[in-house]
């Protein structure tokens, strides 16, 4: 829900754990895609939480971990 950004169904900040599982079958095989998204979603979010309380907003660091950083793309192992 936003601009508070929180999950409709379990009330988890978002990207909860179903939503983040949801996103990864979605974007299956896209991980760039999926990394993109989630990038435009951090973006919304900073500026929509900031305008909402700006003394008790997240930093940047923990919205990064929130929004992104949990999807890092990984390169497969060099053989």
């Amino acid at each position: 829900m936003r601009p508070l950004w929180i999950c409709k169904r379990c009330a988890h900040p978002w990207p909860c754990a179903e939503a983040r599982l949801a996103l990864v079958a979605e974007y299956a095989g896209d991980r760039i895609g999926l990394s993109v998204y989630l990038c435009r979603q951090l973006y919304d979010a900073a500026l929509e939480l900031h305008r909402l309380n700006p003394d008790e907003a997240p930093g940047p660091q923990a919205l990064f971990a929130r929004f992104v950083g949990w999807a890092h793309v990984r390169s497969p192992p060099h053989v």
